[in-house]
């Protein structure tokens, strides 16, 4: 009704219409996981385990006459050269082509392909060492010195080039033409090592001379610092210290020492003064020592040192003193050490007065090498910092200043005054020490012991008398017991020792070691009665801190005493004291020993008591290392009546679960552990019944099993 005009309009709309339609997507109406769902892992597993990737091998060829190895050439190099024609700039692939043309003996053929790949990319050196390897391997070996001239010439900072063309003219014999190599290669100024193996390979042809000549340009050009300055160039000479010392050992090595000495020499002078470098200066003192100039060796050291800053000459410092401990005056170098180390020590104790660690190292410093008075000088202004908290672990490192103070007096400052001078100073350093102690709350036993010991060397055996009886009445403790005692037995004072046992005993009670010394003390000395005495007082103190050792003494002395029976009457009171399982089996060991007809009885009646005693333990472990002890001296002194009941006596081993908690109470699992079942255990043996015919049942099942899996084994045996 419209006209064509309003057809057209409505096709436009429709079209237009028709691009903005979104197409449809695919909804998924199930959205549940699959049943089975596969991994990447998997996919990739049977990729591997189908190979789905590997290419069956080519089939292997047969070629009979000359037409077929024609073809397979023409095929194999079209192959390549399709290779070269997709990507020229793989070289790879010109060096597969060319060793495939090498194999075939087609050495024209290769060495057109390598010409070719060089002028693709003559920069690759791998292609370069390829090429003159293969006219190598072909005896061309003119070939080969026009390809290493060529390489060098393109490429001359390439060491490998170098290296191998001097090496396959040495090979050759060619030593002008190697020497050759190596002059074109100097010009170039390469690294040290270059300069090494020329060196060497005219030493392994004899030319010292030319090595010399070597050297002096290698010292001249091997480090050069180059600066542009205004689009010129300015070459600053300027060698490494160690160039300089490898061509003085050079000379040195063979023996031309006025050469080595003139080297070192113009070292020094082309450093000078502001270059100085120790190392330079070590090796020539080293090369003098080695031709015994030591006057030489000092001077040089000598003018390293007064030019070279301190912390620079670190092994300058150390070199000089072992030279001077070697062959000159020890005095001269320690000199300079002591006084570079006296002021280190002096700031470190300024920066910590407290620090005694440094005080050690210093007093350690001026003790070798100064007098005594400025020894005691810095003994005093060190013992001067008493530590500010009076705490024991803040002093036990400050109590040592006065200990090496002490010894110093004693042993070693006797050049300056008398015997009797030192021992009176060393008197007033322990007695100023000591007064300086704050003994209410702790003391230094170390410090009364040494005094008492000086006192001692000086026989003067009172006053060691009286020191220690002054610490122990203002601050007993063991070790001042134990040190008093000790001397009183050197001296054979034994009532002394008594008396000092007895205060000791009353000081620490439940000291077991000192009741069994003092005991000992009586048994050497006869007097069993009193050992025994002090034996029964001291296990009838109420707390001791080893109880078990104290018993075992007592009863090892009536043992070697030979009082059976007093010492029976010991185990049974410590039996009645505790059950344990080591005093049962001990008990038992003994009457075993005990040597009469009826120890063997004995001996089984104390492991019957202890039995019948362990039968309430809770401690299942010790039972069963009773009854274990107990089977094997049936085993050695039974009859078979015996060995048959113990046997009835041994537990059975069974396997437990119970359940574990954490420490928050929340449950921690089960845990699987051994309990053991004693057979006159008679509140076990339901459980006993119980486990029979458990295994019984078990048993009668697999029986049953074995005869439905075989029923003509059951008919055979019942017709049998």
């Amino acid at each position: 009704r419209g006209g064509p005009g309003a057809q057209s309009g409505g096709k436009m709309a429709s079209t237009a219409a028709g691009k903005q339609r979104i197409p449809k997507v695919a909804k998924v109406k199930n959205k549940a996981p699959a049943e089975v769902q596969i991994t990447a892992e998997q996919l990739l597993r049977e990729a591997k385990e189908r190979e789905l990737e590997l290419l069956p091998p080519p089939p292997q060829q047969k070629i009979t006459d000359v037409e077929e190895l024609n073809d397979y050439k023409l095929r194999k190099r079209k192959t390549f050269e399709d290779n070269i024609r997709k990507n020229r700039t793989v070289i790879s692939n010109w060096i597969k082509y060319a060793q495939w043309e090498e194999s075939l003996k087609e050495i024209q053929r290769a060495r057109s392909i390598y010409e070719r790949a060089l002028d693709v990319d003559y920069r690759n050196v791998t292609l370069w060492l390829k090429y003159a390897e293969m006219e190598m391997k072909n005896r061309q070996v003119n070939h080969a010195r026009n390809i290493w001239d060529r390489a060098i010439t393109t490429l001359p900072r390439v060491n490998q080039f170098w290296y191998k063309y001097t090496y396959m003219e040495e090979m050759l014999g060619n030593v002008a033409g190697s020497r050759q190599v190596f002059e074109r290669w100097m010009e170039w100024q390469p690294e040290e090592q270059a300069w090494h193996s020329y060196i060497n390979f005219e030493l392994r042809y004899k030319e010292v001379d030319r090595a010399r000549s070597i050297y002096e340009r290698y010292i001249l050009f091997s480090t050069l610092h180059c600066c542009f300055f205004n689009q010129a160039l300015l070459v600053i000479v300027h060698p490494d210290v160690k160039n300089w010392i490898k061509y003085a050992r050079f000379e040195e090595k063979h023996s031309y020492f006025a050469h080595a000495r003139k080297v070192y020499e113009r070292a020094v002078e082309f450093f000078g003064e502001e270059h100085m470098d120790e190392h330079l200066y070590v090796a020539f003192a080293k090369f003098e020592e080695n031709q015994k100039e030591f006057e030489r060796v000092r001077v040089i050291y000598k003018y390293a040192l007064d030019r070279i800053p301190k912390q620079d000459a670190q092994n300058l410092f150390k070199n000089y003193t072992i030279f001077e401990k070697k062959f000159g005056d020890r005095r001269g170098i320690e000199d300079i050490i002591v006084s570079k180390r006296r002021f280190q020590y002096e700031e470190e104790v300024k920066a910590n007065p407290h620090n005694y660690d440094a005080w050690f190292d210093y007093l350690r410093l001026v003790e070798s090498d100064a007098d005594a008075e400025t020894v005691r000088e810095v003994y005093e202004r060190a013992i001067a910092n008493v530590p500010p908290i009076q705490e024991k672990r803040h002093w036990k490192r400050y109590i040592y200043l006065w200990i090496n103070y002490a010894l110093y007096e004693e042993l070693e400052a006797k050049a300056c005054s008398n015997n009797s001078g030192d021992a009176e100073r060393t008197r007033q350093v322990y007695q100023a020490c000591i007064e300086l102690l704050p003994h209410k709350k702790f003391t230094f036993a170390k410090m009364w012991l040494l005094y008492a010991q000086f006192e001692i060397r000086q026989k003067n055996l009172p006053l060691a008398r009286r020191a220690l009886g002054t610490s122990i009445g203002k601050c007993p403790k063991n070790k001042l017991f134990k040190g008093y005692i000790e001397l009183e037995l050197q001296l054979r004072e034994f009532d002394r020792c008594r008396k000092l046992y007895e205060k000791f005993l009353e000081f620490a009670p439940e000291n077991c070691t000192s009741w069994i010394k003092f005991a000992e003390l009586e048994t050497i000395l006869g007097d069993i009665d009193r050992a025994r005495a002090i034996y029964e007082l001291a296990i009838g103190q109420p707390r001791l801190d080893m109880p078990e050792v104290l018993w075992k003494s007592y009863i090892d002395f009536e043992i070697e005493q030979e009082e059976y029976e007093k010492t029976r009457n010991l185990y049974r009171r410590l039996l009645q004291r505790t059950q344990h399982v080591k005093v049962w089996i001990s008990f038992a060991q003994f009457e075993l020993s005990a040597g009469r007809e009826e120890r063997l009885q004995r001996c089984r009646q104390v492991y019957e008591e202890a039995n019948k005693a362990m039968r309430s333990c809770e401690e299942k472990e010790e039972r069963v290392m009773l009854l274990e002890s107990w089977r094997s001296f049936e085993e050695e002194f039974g009859t078979d009546t015996t060995k048959e009941r113990i046997d009835k006596l041994m537990p059975e081993k069974i396997k437990k679960r119970r359940k574990l908690q954490a420490e928050d109470g929340s449950d921690a699992g089960w845990e699987e552990y051994y309990d053991y079942i004693f057979p006159e255990d008679t509140a076990n043996q339901p459980n006993l019944k119980l486990l029979a015919m458990a295994k019984l049942w078990k048993k009668q099942q697999q029986e049953s099993e074995a005869a439905a899996m075989d029923p003509d084994k059951d008919i055979d045996e019942s017709e049998t």
